[in-house]
């Protein structure tokens, strides 16, 4: 039982890649650069070893695939340039229109805090180089796996109802088995996830679902709290 006397009412809890920021275009520049300085065939096989560690590890780590990918390329001097892409790389030009207008606004109803999953190098400062880190006032969790870590974010952020904005359906649910009908899930319908079919297929639609980030800057989130109550009852049926 949260004691409301310790609490605020309610915290946003924001995801970063495809929610705030499009990753989706990062990725594009990115598979062109890798293509651009080391080749074709290197650029494969630096994506193999991508998509290995992510099986292996659950969450994409870019720079874990560099130092694998350097290890079986010693001699090549160009595989030192790849880290140029993350350390020069304007990550505030690829924030979605109207994510910090977003920010401010929510600030006005409740704590405000961004969480994402991400390695502690390269996520860190994708959130910094964006401006969010400072837009959020430094109320940044960053974990493996969220959706695991719902005791930690409620340790840290102690809150009676929380509003999760993410662009994977699978997290949402998952989060939404966990806090029930204290949890209201947001849907951004943006970036390769939120529109793969196989991905978001399983599983039931959020209490609210947008096309774009922007749309919640005119959201009332007391409307959705009955429809948040009923969808936490179904989940018990999954």
């Amino acid at each position: 039982m949260v004691d409301s006397s310790a609490t605020d009412e309610i915290v946003f809890l924001l995801d970063v890649d495809n929610t705030l920021l499009d990753n989706d275009h990062i990725l594009v520049e990115l598979k062109a650069f890798l293509i651009r300085e080391i080749g074709e065939e290197n650029s494969a096989r630096y994506w193999v070893i991508f998509e290995t560690l992510r099986t292996e590890r659950g969450y994409a780590d870019y720079l874990g695939a560099l130092q694998q990918y350097r290890l079986e390329h010693l001699d090549d001097a160009r595989g030192l340039l790849i880290a140029e892409f993350f350390l020069d790389y304007p990550f505030v030009d690829r924030l979605y229109a109207d994510a910090l207008a977003l920010i401010k606004h929510l600030q006005t109803l409740g704590k405000t805090v961004i969480l994402t999953d991400g390695e502690a190098v390269l996520q860190p400062r994708k959130i910094k180089c964006s401006g969010l880190w400072e837009a959020v006032d430094g109320q940044v969790l960053i974990y493996i796996h969220k959706e695991t870590m719902l005791d930690a974010v409620e340790q840290h952020y102690p809150a009676q109802r929380y509003v999760m904005v993410d662009d994977k359906l699978r997290i949402l649910t998952a989060m939404k088995r966990v806090w029930g009908s204290r949890l209201t899930t947001v849907f951004p319908r943006q970036g390769h996830y939120a529109h793969d079919p196989e991905k978001a297929h399983p599983y039931p639609a959020a209490d609210v679902t947008i096309e774009h980030i922007g749309e919640l800057i005119h959201h009332d989130f007391c409307i959705g709290l009955g429809a948040a109550d009923i969808r936490s009852a179904s989940l018990e049926e999954l």
